[in-house]
């Protein structure tokens, strides 16, 4: 009887899942390793100096990670822009609609993750290991 209701508990815990997501506290970007929090006060495109950046990945929702230029609400692709008269280092334009940007305040920097060095160092690793596969073949042919 015992060993009856053990397995019976022990089915019920193995075969419910829980699943939990995070809810953010604010729409926040991600640019050039500070976030942003998005707010609902408008820009003109008047105000627009240049296109700096766009969203280039998603955070983790279940376990809250970002790398790179990330945002928690906006799609990959969305446009970042300096403004007018605005440190970067202070605020940011984001692009939340086909010509309609809102202002993001700089809250914090973003917190390191592995891939925030890996997309940086990967490009340099590659090009290092090429060119030394180069050299090596030259060395190899001339000494033939």
């Amino acid at each position: 009887m015992i060993r009856t209701i053990l397995v019976f508990i022990l089915c019920i815990f193995s075969f419910t899942s829980s699943v939990q997501a995070l809810s953010w506290a604010y729409s926040f970007v991600v640019w050039n390793g500070n976030v942003y929090e998005v707010t609902e006060e408008n820009v003109l495109k008047s105000e627009l100096v240049k296109v700096i950046g766009e969203v280039k990945t998603k955070p983790n929702d279940m376990a809250g990670n970002y790398y790179g230029d990330a945002s928690n609400s906006y799609p990959k692709g969305t446009k970042y822009y300096e403004i007018m008269g605005t440190s970067t280092e202070s605020a940011i334009a984001v692009e939340i609609e086909e010509k309609q940007w809102v202002k993001a305040v700089y809250v914090h920097e973003a917190p390191f993750h592995w891939m925030d060095f890996a997309t940086k160092i990967l490009p340099f690793l590659i090009l290092m290991t090429v060119v030394a596969i180069i050299i090596l073949r030259m060395r190899r042919y001339k000494g033939e």
